[in-house]
């Protein structure tokens, strides 16, 4: 079977890239497409492919400014012949399922998310724009909500990342979706008998992770928070903060996984789509507080591997917290580690093999009675 993976970008490892390096582990003769590459952020596993990049590659400053590039990338995508292929798996969150194929081939479309920017996170990004982007946005977004929609009705099977994903699929597409859980490296953390007295935030200080609402409770509380994580909001962060608040910007992986296994738990108050950070932190046995919607929803189970507020308010999280310091003695290491390996690697393939196995064999089935 000739395999091809579509993907927006591979400028990173972060979430999505962990997913394509899955993927090449399950179809080691996989060739990838993707817009921009940058050969120095990609793993060995992902490399030892054949990648072929679209025009986006060839632009200035692409691999940094690719972001700036995305009202191109449509028009990129549908250059691409790969009807050759007998299955394309196309990993989505930016322009990656877009791609023309014929009625022979089949098409899988992992999704990460439906574009934020496109959709319900629109108004947000178009608020925090400058002026000449902010004029601009109305037609540009315009035209990629339409590429995006008719775009999904190139893809034959949706996969979600999550119950959430699916919901927002169902919203934007009009398409069912099966849910599989992206891979998390759950063996590469470990648990500690040193219970540190610190709570715990990790990831990129954006604003829809909410890291503003954590420091606010936590201002409040006066109890110790450490933050990791680097992004655009550190600056008014630090501003706010009081002194029972630390601020550790990019820290390296050794040092994430010290954290997460003395931390008292971690905070989660944004709305993600999936949310690789609390199952990172319930692979080192710690459970989460987290805003109870998105995500968090399939991760997190409430009362026994961490506990759920549901508004995004200050008072919420601080009574959340007040909760959680209540009842911490009837948290069990033991049972949050085994809970997060339901999310490991080796999970995800099983459940990957068997979808597409079941497509197949379902294509081949229609192609018969024809």
């Amino acid at each position: 079977m000739k395999v091809a993976i579509v993907h927006y970008w591979l400028v990173n490892m972060r979430g999505g890239e962990k997913v394509v390096e899955a993927l090449c582990e399950i179809f080691p003769d996989a060739d990838i497409y993707t817009h921009v590459y940058d050969p120095g952020a990609i793993s060995e596993i992902i490399k030892s492919h054949r990648i072929r990049t679209t025009f986006i590659d060839k632009l200035p400053q692409a691999a940094k400014r690719y972001q700036a590039y995305l009202p191109l990338m449509p028009l990129a995508l549908e250059q691409l012949d790969l009807r050759n292929y007998d299955l394309i798996i196309s990993s989505e969150s930016g322009p990656a399922k877009g791609v023309i194929l014929s009625p022979d081939n089949l098409h899988v479309c992992y999704c990460h998310t439906p574009m934020r920017y496109v959709w319900e996170m629109y108004f947000d990004y178009r608020r925090r724009s400058g002026t000449i982007v902010k004029m601009l946005m109305p037609f540009l977004i315009h035209y990629l909500r339409l590429w995006d929609i008719a775009s999904a009705a190139r893809v034959d099977h949706f996969i979600a990342n999550s119950s959430y994903v699916a919901k927002r699929i169902k919203k934007h597409y009009r398409r069912e979706a099966e849910v599989i859980h992206p891979p998390v490296d759950t063996s590469s953390f470990y648990q500690s008998e040193d219970d540190g007295d610190f709570y715990l935030m990790v990831g990129q200080l954006v604003p829809y992770k909410r890291t503003d609402l954590a420091v606010e409770a936590f201002n409040r509380l006066g109890k110790k928070l450490i933050v990791i994580g680097d992004g655009e909001e550190l600056p008014s962060l630090k501003k706010i903060a009081h002194s029972n608040i630390q601020f550790l910007g990019y820290q390296p992986f050794s040092t994430i996984c010290d954290h997460y296994a003395r931390c008292k738990a971690l905070i989660f108050p944004g709305l993600e789509d999936f949310g690789i950070v609390p199952v990172e932190a319930m692979a080192a046995g710690r459970p989460v507080i987290a805003f109870g919607k998105g995500g968090a929803l399939d991760t997190v189970i409430d009362g026994v591997t961490g506990l759920f507020f549901y508004e995004q308010s200050t008072n919420a999280l601080i009574n959340a917290i007040g909760a959680y310091e209540n009842a911490q003695h009837r948290f069990s290491k033991s049972i949050i580690i085994n809970h997060a390996r339901c999310f490991e690697k080796e999970v995800f393939k099983k459940n990957i093999l068997s979808s597409i196995d079941k497509l197949m064999n379902q294509q081949v089935g229609r192609e018969g009675i024809a």
